[in-house]
This record gives C-alpha cells, sequence and structure tokens, in this order.
C-alpha cells in the first residue's frame, strides 16, 4: 500500500522561519556581543591529515570510527542480554521473570554515568587485575594488533573500550528486554494454545509460532534503539575512551575553538543518526510490505 506524500502546510514554513531566525540570531549574538571569532579553516585538518602523501583519519574521524564501533559491539551485546532476558520476562518460571524484572529495574532506574563508573573502578578493575587482559593485549604479535584496531580500538585502549562495551551493552540490554517483552506478548494467546495443542514444546512454541509474529513488532524499534546506543555513547567519555565526544573536547581544550568544534560533532552525529533512521524506516517498509 502506497502512502501519500506529506503535504507543508503553513505553520511548518512559520517553523522553519523561526527555527532559522533563532540560529542566524545566535550567530548574531556570538559575533557582535561575544565578539566571537570564527575559525572555520582549521577544522578540516582535525578531521583528515595528510601523513607522508595520504590522506589519514584524524582526531575527529578516528572518534567517529570508535563511536561506531561502540554502537555496533554495544548492539549486539544489548540484543543478546536484551532476547534473553526478555523471554525470561514471559517465562513460566517465576524465578526467570524475578531475575529478568530485577536486572530491568535496576538498570532503567540507575543513572547510566553510576553504572559506567561501577563497571570501570570496580568490575573492570578487578577482571583487568586478574585476568591480565593488558599484558595479554600488549604480547600478541603486531597483525593481530592490526586486527584490534581495526575491530575494536588501539591495544592501549583495549580494557577501557571493553569496559564500555558491556556497561552500554547492559544498559540498553535493559530496554531491548522490554521491547522483546512487548512483542511476544502481542502475539495473540490463540497463537501459543493452537501451537500446544498441535503437541509443541515451550520451545518450539517460541521458536516456530511465537518470534516469527513478534519479529515484525520487535525490529523497528531495536532500529531506533541503535540510534539510542549512538548518543549514549558520549557519556563514556567520562572513562576516556576516545570516542567522538571525548576527542572533541580534548581539541576544544588545546585549540578553544568551542562553537566550531561542537557544531561539526553535532553535525557528524546526525548525520550517523539519520542515517540509521533512514535505515530503519527501510526495514519497517519492508516488513510491511512483506505482511
Amino acid at each position: 500500500m502506497q502512502q501519500k506524500r506529506y503535504k507543508p502546510v503553513l505553520l511548518d514554513y512559520i517553523l522553519l522561519a523561526l527555527i532559522g531566525g533563532s540560529i542566524l540570531y545566535f550567530c548574531w549574538q556570538l559575533e557582535n556581543e561575544l565578539q566571537y571569532e570564527w575559525s572555520w579553516e582549521t577544522i578540516p585538518q582535525f578531521i583528515l591529515r595528510n601523513k607522508n602523501g595520504s590522506w589519514e583519519p584524524n582526531f575527529l574521524l578516528e572518534g567517529l570510527f570508535t563511536t561506531i564501533r561502540l554502537s555496533i559491539w554495544a548492539t549486539l551485546l544489548a540484543s543478546v542480554v536484551g532476547v534473553v532476558m526478555g523471554l525470561a520476562r514471559v517465562s513460566q518460571s517465576h524465578f526467570a521473570r524475578l531475575l529478568s524484572r530485577t536486572y530491568v529495574e535496576i538498570v532503567r532506574n540507575m543513572p547510566p554515568i553510576v553504572l559506567i563508573f561501577i563497571s570501570y573502578f570496580f568490575l573492570s578493575a578487578q577482571l583487568t587485575h586478574y585476568l591480565a587482559l593488558d599484558s595479554v593485549v600488549q604480547d600478541l604479535p603486531p597483525w593481530l594488533h592490526s586486527v584490534i584496531s581495526v575491530l575494536f580500538s588501539k591495544p592501549s585502549q583495549f580494557t577501557q573500550f571493553v569496559t564500555g562495551v558491556i556497561t552500554l551493552g547492559l544498559y540498553e540490554g535493559a530496554y531491548i528486554t522490554e521491547i522483546v517483552r512487548g512483542g511476544v506478548n502481542s502475539v495473540q494467546r490463540g497463537q501459543w494454545e493452537a501451537s500446544a495443542s498441535l503437541g509443541f514444546n515451550r520451545f518450539d512454541q517460541l521458536r516456530l509460532v511465537v518470534l516469527p509474529q513478534a519479529l515484525k513488532v520487535i525490529v523497528p524499534p531495536l532500529a531506533g534503539q541503535f540510534i539510542s546506543t549512538i548518543k549514549d555513547s558520549a557519556i563514556l567519555s567520562v572513562i576516556s575512551i576516545q570516542e567522538l565526544t571525548f576527542q572533541g573536547l580534548e581539541l576544544m581544550a588545546s585549540t578553544y575553538l568551542v562553537f566550531e568544534i561542537w557544531i561539526t560533532i553535532t553535525m557528524m552525529y546526525l548525520v550517523l543518526t539519520l542515517g540509521c533512521s533512514l535505515l530503519s524506516r527501510w526495514v519497517e517498509h519492508t516488513l510491511e510490505w512483506k505482511n
């Protein structure tokens, strides 16, 4: 079914004019009232650098790549945790339901920065000490260092990166848990009863009947949760993970180009999240078309 194209109304144009006027007024205030001198010509060198005749990513682009890696790995971990805990939320076991609900309530009602500090200064510190993770990574051959740099982060930042992925994965996993629970509960009770009458056990009911129908409800919110993961990854800068926000803060401290760098970071986040939003919309329309 083809959707009708949205036609802008007068209110849309008024809102656009107000937004544009606000931006122009903000720029005018900076330049005339605060006497701020713009220096946009210095920003490109922080995105790409020319090293020995070849262009390489510099601070901001390296931070963007780290943000993407963090978001992908954290989303994968959150999806695993969310699916397991989401199925536990609809389990017939009282203990499983209690465990999953406790996890959801604790994580969703805890400030993410507190969760980050607990993970980094307590859990990560203990695991790193007992597993000697830093020494193991540093003793790896050079080619594995290259693989780690591409898939994760610099070997010197590996511990912080893993801590960030685990923390972000657990935090986003609580929300995915509720998405999975809502998707499973959206399937009509008659589907459970019909599959039970055919002799399916609980696992086969979920695998063959319920989850295929629930996926159409689960997938679109999951795409939106990935966008939230990208935005939430900025808070990991507090444990010195060199993602986009951290790199921007370091540059601002050394160059004092506050507005240029913040605007550039905002645009980079916006391009990334808008791209994911368009992709999620395409996935949603594909599922609707198949339905």
